[in-house]
């Protein structure tokens, strides 16, 4: 039986780098609404409280039975769920005089098992703006920071060792700042303390673990029964694939979908990749139905929406060629999920999303969902393990719609071999110059702006392309990366050299937010 942490989720917007760093520690976690009940099956080893934008004092605060929790199982709290902790406790908690926000340096007050082996003067990250101003009766100070004078502290019924105190409660710990973050120095291993030394945790959790369970797990809910799923070349997508292939061999179809917007001989490659792993799939060449579809449409929503139509349209027809199909592959990660069941319910639509989301509602086929709760370096990972290709596997994301939402304007067919002469002539460049493992992504744009050059004695009327590249952890906040101005200067003489119709080439120098990665 796999062990388990819960992660209650108060609306933090740091929640999944405490489930991240949880599961760097090789423990699994899940991260369920403060507000959904809690299962106590012996898998679950304890509990972690989020922080959360709201301060415990509102009269909306998210709130839930600490006192039970913790007569459970071991539990920490962390900002607004130390704080939540404190005022339920029966201590004093306020509108702090001063917005507590950035490093501070923490000062050890007395040896814990939650602080074992962390240094004297480590910087960790404060982000809130209530405080506590008196600790409840029976709770003792671990440590403090300047303007801190409860940083970390804990029920003093728990004994030193982390084990259950004298009276049979478990270990309550908490934190007044964020060990979660990147600026919080040593705050994984304070989260490490916590699982190994408080909770007992075995970190056994590997992705070979991983590997073992889900295919034990997919040949029990599959049976004997057939699975179609759609490929898109994506890392998600084919570790799906490979881990259901590898429960139930060929009875999982596979089917990969040239829409006429993918890269520059992707299509092939990609088939080629899938004959070389082993995998059971059919490639469908349906580009002139997606150009003839997409011909006079220039709205970014349109493109999408259209994309999305016909690609489920192209996958059912090939779908109603397999006989007694009754299962959907996906290749669905924890984000998704954690998005779908968010506290505050799922953010506003900056822009559609084509994955394969109007398949199960059309097909009503039972949903197969082996990585439903990875994260991406973890997918990665397991990837890795299952022996799919470095190649695959380290490839940037690539949006549904390809490049029709890098073409600005309408899509042609000539567009898109022009754009995909010089993306192929970018991303060549970013891996022969050893770059393109420092970029979380990266491509070109086709805009549809011409400027006049100079070639030779002729004057050019012609297209210009915008590069980009960014650096990033999960696309939700992106910063541009910083290129060597000489590789740049050589793909633009690359570009403007070997693709006739483009003239110009420039560099995207905007961040996410304000910006997007992709330009529609």
């Amino acid at each position: 039986m796999t062990e388990k942490i819960l992660i209650l989720d108060f609306g933090s917007q740091y929640t999944q780098l405490i489930a991240r760093a949880v599961r760097e520690a090789n423990v699994y976690c899940e991260i369920i609404p403060y507000h959904k009940s809690i299962e106590f099956d012996p898998s679950l080893k304890g509990i972690i409280l989020s922080g959360s934008p709201f301060s415990v004092n509102d009269a909306n605060a998210p709130v839930v039975d600490i006192a039970t929790l913790h007569g459970r199982l071991p539990v920490l709290g962390v900002c607004y769920g130390a704080q939540l902790t404190a005022k339920q406790f029966g201590g004093r908690v306020a509108n702090s005089s001063k917005r507590e926000y950035g490093r501070a340096l923490l000062h050890k007050q007395k040896d814990s098992v939650l602080l074992k082996d962390v240094t004297e003067l480590s910087q960790v990250w404060m982000s809130h703006a209530d405080t506590i101003l008196d600790l409840p009766a029976g709770f003792e100070v671990l440590a403090n920071t300047e303007n801190i004078p409860y940083a970390a502290f804990k029920k003093g019924a728990a004994t030193g060792n982390g084990t259950a105190g004298a009276e049979g409660e478990q270990p309550l710990y908490c934190l007044q700042f964020h060990p979660e973050v990147y600026h919080s120095i040593e705050g994984k291993k304070i989260i490490r303390n916590f699982l190994v030394n408080v909770c007992g945790c075995k970190q056994d959790w590997t992705p070979a673990h991983f590997v073992s369970d889900t295919v034990a797990a997919l040949q029990k809910q599959i049976g004997q029964r057939k699975v179609i799923m759609a490929l898109s070349g994506g890392v998600d997508s084919t570790v799906a694939a490979t881990l259901i292939h590898k429960a139930i061999g060929d009875r999982l179809m596979g089917i990969f979908v040239d829409n006429g917007v993918l890269r520059k001989d992707e299509f092939e490659q990609v088939l080629s990749t899938y004959r070389q792993i082993g995998l059971n799939v059919k490639g469908v060449d349906a580009k002139n139905l997606f150009y003839s579809q997409l011909a006079g449409k220039s709205d970014p929503e349109a493109k999408r929406k259209t994309i999305g139509r016909l690609f489920i349209e192209v996958f059912q027809d090939e779908a109603k060629k397999v006989e007694g199909v009754e299962l959907l592959g996906q290749g669905t990660i924890y984000p998704d999920v954690i998005e779908s069941v968010s506290v505050h319910g799922p953010s506003v639509t900056i822009k559609s999303h084509h994955n394969v989301g109007g398949l199960p509602e059309k097909m009503h086929l039972e949903l197969v969902e082996p990585l439903r709760f990875l994260f991406k370096d973890e997918v990665r990972r397991v990837g890795a393990e299952l022996g799919i290709p470095d190649d695959l596997l380290q490839r940037h994301p690539f949006p549904g719609p390809g490049l029709a939402i890098r073409i600005l304007g309408e899509v042609t067919e000539e567009k898109v071999r022009l754009l995909q002469e010089a993306d192929h002539i970018y991303i060549k460049g970013l891996k022969d110059h050893h770059l393109y493992s420092t970029v979380w992504q990266a491509g070109a744009i086709l805009l549809p702006v011409k400027s006049v050059g100079v070639m030779g004695d002729e004057r050019t009327y012609e297209f210009t392309v915008a590069l980009r590249a960014v650096t990033s952890v999960d696309g939700m906040t992106a910063d541009w990366a910083h290129l060597p101005y000489t590789f740049l200067a050589d793909i633009s003489n690359d570009i403007i050299n070997s693709v006739k119709g483009i003239n110009r080439v420039v560099y995207d120098i905007s961040s996410k937010p304000p910006a997007t990665i992709e330009w529609e």
